[in-house]
């Protein structure tokens, strides 16, 4: 168990957080949500001791072992993976060392042999004979493949290496696992690998993510942020949701029944006030009327954006055609032989762990790669916006946003577009903030800004929900289902993918397409080529036996 108590915790002059009281126990798992700078990194950081509370303290079960998800993705450059996997639990990982060196020894001693029983014991009892093995269990489930468990980490891709992260804040069975934006940077596949194993994880989970169904299924409570307080739900995101709704539907019906009274009351006190014979039904009234208090309804903190992607001209029955293209980059067939034709009601899916297969296609339909062989053509009556997975160079600039955007509409009228970036929560002063100073998520909301004013009536996403809040990716969901034109897309959040996709493709690693009319689930669920991958699973009981 881990408890915050009267948790106070400022930056500056400003209470970020203030007399938190909040108990997180064994057997449950914990989704903080709230909006952008509500402080759930924070939070996360003050219960890891991270950082300290300007007042109050944390308590944790004494000899209970804590583990935190590392942000620091080239930390351990200079390990071998299967060392950082272990290193989660630093304990049997320092005695593995010791064990190494003592056995390494040319003049080793009875004194060494002493401690090395001391070891041998300790390292028995922290089942150290079985540490490789659940390391390995760890990183297949979440699709490091066997002959990288021995790798540099600096051999390994950015991807790759925030998977061996995870594996190591997993290992070992920590009695508190606390995890910060977990699924970012990992596949559908390896995501729902993850909700297997914390919903068979039995100690306690804190996790912050913005991705709903990840916390609809692996979470038993939700931790509201709002205003500086912490509000504790039982249940999953979707049962807070809901909850919060009626909490807010009931104090307005509250408070509306007692302004009906408050009203009532007030037309009696003035009409026989002055009346001799009803004065003191008068005073009782005024009584009455001092003791009514209206609750006080906050307004949430969190902002939601207006997406709304409206096509300048419908789109006809011929929208594109894709015929035997294939693409090889540093002798690694990355497409072969991809061919496919889109309808003009299609949201087609890109899914499936091959992310630079997904990104290569896109960019050779945006005409920004050149494929080795087969051709494309798309219809006459499309027009086209991409949102690209690497927008670096588009704000690379001294531009302000107004300015940026103004570069794009095909209006040339600031009030015009200010009226786009103000949707996007780009109010007032912010149109003249620099592009380059702008957080990641300011840059998608930009980027957002910049698809809906193009009027285009196809869309290509590539992992779009990247930096987003859950209310931002809220938005953008339902900006996407409600879309009149063709989409494609790649995207890590299931919840978007399952109710905006109507077409399923999935690149294989050997650089082949699998195209299926169906939903994510359904995909999920029937399809052949998905039963027959070999999926690694692993519970609680795996790692410790």
């Amino acid at each position: 168990m881990i408890s915050a108590n009267n948790v106070t915790y400022r930056v500056g002059k400003k209470a970020l957080f203030e007399d938190v009281n909040i108990k997180f126990t064994e057997g449950n798992c914990y989704g903080i949500i709230g909006a952008n700078g509500a402080g759930k990194s924070t939070f996360l950081k003050i219960l890891s001791g991270e950082l300290e509370t300007t007042s109050g303290d944390i308590a944790m079960t004494p000899g209970q072992r804590l583990s935190v998800l590392e942000q620091d993705h080239f930390k351990y450059e200079e390990y071998p993976v299967m060392d950082v996997v272990i290193m989660g639990n630093q304990r049997l990982y320092d005695i593995m060392k010791e064990k190494d060196a003592l056995y390494a020894k040319e003049d080793f001693t009875d004194e060494d042999g002493i401690r090395a029983s001391e070891l041998e014991g300790e390292f028995a009892e922290m089942d150290g004979w079985e540490a490789e093995s659940n390391a390995a269990t760890l990183l297949n489930g979440l699709g490091i493949s066997t002959d990288l468990h021995y790798s540099l980490m600096s051999t390994l891709n950015g991807s790759d290496k925030v998977k061996v992260l995870l594996a190591r804040a997993l290992f070992g069975s920590p009695d508190i696992l606390l995890l910060d934006e977990p699924t970012n940077h990992l596949d559908l596949d390896a995501i729902a690998w993850l909700e297997e194993f914390l919903i068979n994880f039995e100690n306690t989970v804190i996790v912050v993510s913005h991705d709903r169904y990840f916390l609809n299924k692996v979470c038993t409570c939700i931790a509201d942020i709002d205003y500086g307080k912490i509000q504790l739900y039982a249940g999953n995101y979707d049962f807070w949701y809901e909850s919060s709704q009626l909490i807010i539907r009931q104090m307005k019906e509250a408070n509306k029944k007692k302004e009906e009274k408050i009203k009532e009351l007030q037309e009696f006190i003035s009409r026989f006030s002055a009346n001799a014979s009803k004065s003191k039904q008068a005073t009782s009234r005024k009584r009455a009327l001092e003791k009514i208090e209206l609750d006080e309804i906050k307004p949430s903190s969190r902002k939601y954006p207006y997406i709304d992607f409206r096509p300048d001209r419908e789109i006809s029955n011929e929208v594109l055609e894709v015929k035997n293209i294939s693409k090889t980059i540093d002798g690694v067939k990355v497409l072969d032989n991809i061919s496919f034709i889109m309808n003009h009601d299609d949201k087609i899916a890109f899914v499936g762990g091959n992310e630079h297969a997904k990104t290569v296609l896109f960019q050779i339909l945006m005409e920004e790669m050149e494929p080795d062989e087969g051709s494309f053509k798309w219809g006459v009556t499309t027009s086209r916006a991409y949102f690209p997975k690497d927008y670096t160079a588009e704000f690379d600039n001294d531009y302000t946003i107004a300015d940026w955007l103004m570069g794009y509409s095909p209006v040339d009228d600031i009030t015009y577009v200010r009226g786009f970036l103000g949707r996007m929560l780009f109010a007032g002063e912010d149109g003249v903030k620099k592009v380059k100073v702008l957080s990641g998520g300011e840059k998608v909301r930009c980027l957002l800004s910049k698809m809906m004013i193009s009027g285009a009536n196809v869309l290509i996403f590539d992992e779009p929900t990247n930096h987003l809040d859950m209310e931002s990716i809220t938005a953008l969901n339902n900006g996407m289902i409600k879309f009149p034109g063709v989409e494609l897309f790649s995207c890590r959040d299931h919840q978007l993918v399952q109710t905006t996709a109507n077409r399923i493709m999935e690149i294989l690693p050997d650089g082949t397409l699998v195209d299926k009319m169906t939903t994510y689930d359904e995909y999920l669920a029937n399809d052949e080529l998905a039963r027959k991958r070999t999926v690694y699973t692993a519970s609680l009981t795996d790692t410790e036996e």
